[in-house]
């Protein structure tokens, strides 16, 4: 636009002058070898101007001839140099996208066309393409190698940092981050990693100064700083409280002013309110927590914040906390306990069915199976909701990396990220602890085999065998009290022989088998179901399976 405008300014004052010239006639004379040539002033300046613009114009031509040679040598060179990127940029593309093939073929392609001194996108390509043919000891050669150049270092540290990683040397790892960190505090992952070591190390105030440097450079967020911040002063305060409680006390008070509704800060703040007989101010903490997140650490600390009260004075402590959230099964929960702690079962009972309604989960069945023990000691019912607890949904926990803790921690214990520890439930099994109850195949899964027992007939004295009876003539019967059902069924009269049966000797009675022995040609009988025994407790089933195990009967003989 500046060019544009300055040569309409040339165009627009040579108008002008010729124009000045043309109101003012005149003539020039020029003697040149004894002649003299008197020309108008308009012609002389077009003359001198057509002559400077001839001469411009030559010069030109003649300075364009001259640099020929390197003009076309600058035109080759810049187009292998196009080639060369547009490779490299496809091979990068390559690398990012898995194609392990091509990414070889145009990093060969752009060595060939671009110095690798002059571009260190080739070393990366190449180091990448190692990686993804699965040279991990040729890619940390080639990271080693960029530390050399000042240009390349940091992607070098970069490189071997993740490699590191992947082979879960994290020794290795932070070291690499800490070169980093200590050249170029502005990178996040660098910083991260120091973070992360520094806190695991339990040095909480070097961990500080990291993220107020982070905070310096405006890495992270507002919010997301106040967050480390309150979650490492918090740790602080906990490794602190018993042995240096001052500064444990405002480490904690200033992770509690980051982060008022962070639980764990709220906790150890009213926990060091309370041990310098500070009732009123840390009682006034943990209620503003537990109005916006009613957590059951809060009621904890809020309920036992004196040692030395009494079961009812807990009691109307978290019946206090109860009348601050209505409808809450954490409330529930608290007044519960703190009334089966002072006897008050009836109260305990309300709030335990009360919560039940509300949320039926794991803490709600084991309550109510400790009134239940401590009160009625029916243990039915104790097995019962123990069972319903074991089945029921779980209880919120703190859970971090798949590791379910009681207490809260600053750190994962896995992989040691800071903040990892979330307050959910824990994730369910996949299958049923217990497997469910089908009253109705209980006898058949659980019912012995029997067999009958062998037995012979023995024949009174003085009767004879008769000769033609086949040996396998007389069907066995087992004696079982209490599992086979003789029925009344008239026996069938057995057909009438064509031989005489012998007569008895010496005038006795006919020979009758004994009330044990089988008898031939007796019918068959139904058996009774097998009962499992069940203990003295045991409420056992209704009455109205009966149908279904008389029908199931079936004939033993």
């Amino acid at each position: 636009m500046l060019r544009l405008l300055a040569f309409l300014l040339v165009i627009f004052a040579l108008g002008l002058g010729f124009t000045w010239l043309a109101d003012r006639p005149g003539e020039m004379l020029l003697t040149l070898g004894g002649y003299q040539y008197r020309v108008s002033i308009m012609v002389a300046a077009v003359a001198v101007v057509a002559i400077v613009a001839g001469v411009m114009l030559l010069w030109w031509i003649l300075k364009e001839l001259w640099n020929s040679p390197y003009a076309v040598t600058r035109y080759f060179r810049g187009r292998r140099r196009d080639r060369g990127y547009e490779a490299l940029s496809t091979g990068l593309i390559a690398a990012g996208s898995g194609d392990a093939v091509k990414a070889r073929q145009m990093r060969k392609q752009a060595v060939k066309l671009i110095s690798s001194d002059r571009e260190p996108l080739v070393h990366l390509l190449d180091a990448q393409t190692a990686m993804l043919e699965g040279d991990h000891d040729g890619a940390r050669k080639k990271f080693e190698a960029m530390l050399d150049d000042p240009d390349m270092r940091l992607l070098g540290l970069r490189g071997l940092y993740l490699e590191a990683e992947r082979h879960g040397d994290h020794a290795a790892a932070r070291h690499y981050a800490g070169r980093a960190a200590a050249a170029a505090p502005q990178l996040a992952w660098a910083s991260d990693s120091v973070l992360e070591e520094k806190v695991e190390q339990g040095d909480w105030d070097a961990a500080l100064k990291i993220v107020e440097a982070q905070k310096s450079t405006k890495q992270i967020d507002r919010d997301v700083l106040n967050r480390r911040k309150a979650v490492m002063l918090t740790g602080k305060a906990m490794a602190l409280f018993d042995t240096q409680f001052d500064q444990a006390k405002a480490a904690a008070l200033e992770a509690n002013r980051l982060q008022p509704e962070f639980v764990p800060a709220a906790v150890m703040a009213a926990r060091a309110y309370f041990r310098g007989d500070d009732l009123r101010r840390g009682s006034k903490l943990l209620e503003h927590v537990w109005k916006r997140n009613p957590h059951p650490e809060v009621a904890q600390a809020y309920v036992f914040a004196r040692s030395g009260n009494s079961t009812h004075d807990r009691l109307q402590r978290a019946q206090k906390l109860q009348s601050m959230r209505q409808n809450n099964v954490e409330s529930a929960l608290i007044v519960g306990r703190a009334a089966l702690d002072a006897r008050e079962f009836t109260l305990a009972r309300e709030q335990a069915e009360a919560a039940l309604r509300l949320e039926p989960r794991e803490a709600v069945y084991l309550l109510l199976a400790d009134i239940e023990e401590a009160d009625v000691r029916n243990q039915g019912k104790i097995r019962e909701y123990l069972g319903k607890a074991l089945r029921a949904p779980r209880d919120p926990a703190w859970v971090a990396d798949g590791i379910v803790s009681q207490t809260w921690a600053p750190v994962s214990p896995v992989t040691g990220r800071l903040d990892a520890f979330e307050w959910k439930a824990p994730v369910d099994r996949a299958s049923p602890v217990i497997e469910q109850h089908h009253p109705e195949n209980e006898a058949e899964r659980y019912q012995p085999e029997i067999l009958p027992a062998p037995t012979t007939v023995v024949p009174s004295p003085g009767v004879e065998e008769p000769e033609d009876r086949p040996a396998d003539s007389v069907e066995p019967r087992a004696e079982m009290d209490g599992l086979i059902d003789v029925t009344d069924e008239p026996m069938p009269e057995p057909a009438p022989e064509e031989e005489a049966s012998p007569a008895p000797i010496n005038g006795d009675a006919p020979v009758q088998p004994a009330a044990n022995e089988p008898v031939i040609g007796e019918p068959e009988h139904e058996r009774e179901d097998l009962a499992l025994p069940r203990p003295p407790d045991d409420p056992g089933v209704d009455g109205k399976d009966d149908g279904k195990a008389a029908s199931s009967r079936f004939r033993l003989f």
